[in-house]
């Protein structure tokens, strides 16, 4: 089912020139029509994208100045304030964050799957990724970081919330193989600036955060070697999504804090391949995540209709 969406989702990319963007208004009927997106009128607009967040005048742990972030970004100062609120509480396992601990084994299942099959590493090794350098966007406490490093790679950690990559070093010193990530409190914008390159990209549940989807993938896209990979994850822009991934997750189990997500700033699979393809990214694999209440486990699965991460690899020109 998955694979069939995919090139369906290809089969859009060449035809279509229209993406839907929370910044952006609604499609047009004709435009609905013609991308066979689901007609979601009445989803509630997302408010104006703030102003990017500025660090002026603030020091890191080390006491270094850090400078202001002048390179204009995709990220929404709202969304870091919130998650500043509970950074604290990255490495809590029964805390907010603990749907992402759940499902992290499952999330490093498909990328070492993916990033081994592409690169040509042994999958069955306890080190796949040697030699690989992986920037992890939008790292947040680095609880997939640390993992990436155990695997081999060399990982770059970044955040735009200070206070995520202070804990993100404080746990990694804890291990001197994990000691060896390069947290930054940086976007993913600056690190263009800097021309930053990286065998492979990784930014998992970050581009719903996000006020611009496609100049925010365009910045993983310039951050990508040709031929490397960039793996992204989110949530389907679906009533199913909002049922489960809002109303289920935020106000009655209350795994998450409410007002974690936005609906509005949800993707489908329909419009990310679209946006990666514009940014020079054609997705290869897709992939759904399926959580079982019975054994408390996320499994990869055909269904992308809430949680799906895909995965692609940068065109060489």
């Amino acid at each position: 089912m998955a694979s069939k969406l995919l090139n369906y989702c290809h089969l859009q990319a060449l035809c279509s020139r229209h993406v839907f963007s929370p910044r952006l208004p609604h499609p047009t009927r004709a435009a609905l029509t013609l991308l066979h997106f689901r007609p979601f009128s009445d989803a509630p607009s997302s408010p104006p994208p703030e102003k990017p967040h500025s660090y002026n005048n603030t020091r890191n742990d080390i006491g270094m100045e850090k400078g202001p972030i002048q390179t204009p970004s995709s990220l929404k100062e709202l969304e870091l304030v919130k998650f500043a609120s509970i950074a604290e509480t990255w490495w809590d396992p029964e805390g907010p964050f603990k749907p992402l601990h759940v499902m992290n084994p499952t999330r490093l299942a498909f990328i070492r799957s993916t990033l081994c099959r592409h690169f040509r590493k042994d999958p069955n090794s306890s080190r796949p990724f040697e030699g690989l350098k992986i920037v992890d966007v939008g790292c947040g406490g680095g609880i997939l970081s640390e993992p990436l490093a155990r695997m081999g790679a060399a990982v770059m950690g970044v955040d735009a919330v200070e206070k995520n990559i202070k804990i993100a070093r404080l746990h990694a010193d804890l291990d001197p193989v994990t000691s060896t990530i390069e947290y930054c409190c940086t976007t993913a914008e600056r690190l263009v600036e800097e021309e930053r390159k990286f065998d492979a990209v990784i930014s998992l549940e970050v581009i719903e955060h996000v006020a611009d989807p496609a100049e925010f993938c365009k910045s993983l896209a310039a951050l990508t070697i040709p031929d490397g990979a960039t793996v992204i994850s989110t949530i389907n822009r679906s009533m199913r999504a909002y049922a489960t991934a809002i109303i289920g997750a935020e106000y009655i189990l209350h795994w998450l804090p409410k007002g974690t997500h936005q609906w509005s700033s949800f993707l489908t699979p329909e419009e990310l391949v679209l946006i990666l393809e514009r940014a020079n990214i054609t997705v290869k694999e897709m992939a759904g995540f399926v959580y079982n209440p019975f054994t408390r486990r996320w499994s990869l699965s055909d269904d992308i209709s809430v949680n799906f991460i895909s995965f692609g690899t940068k065109k060489v020109q």
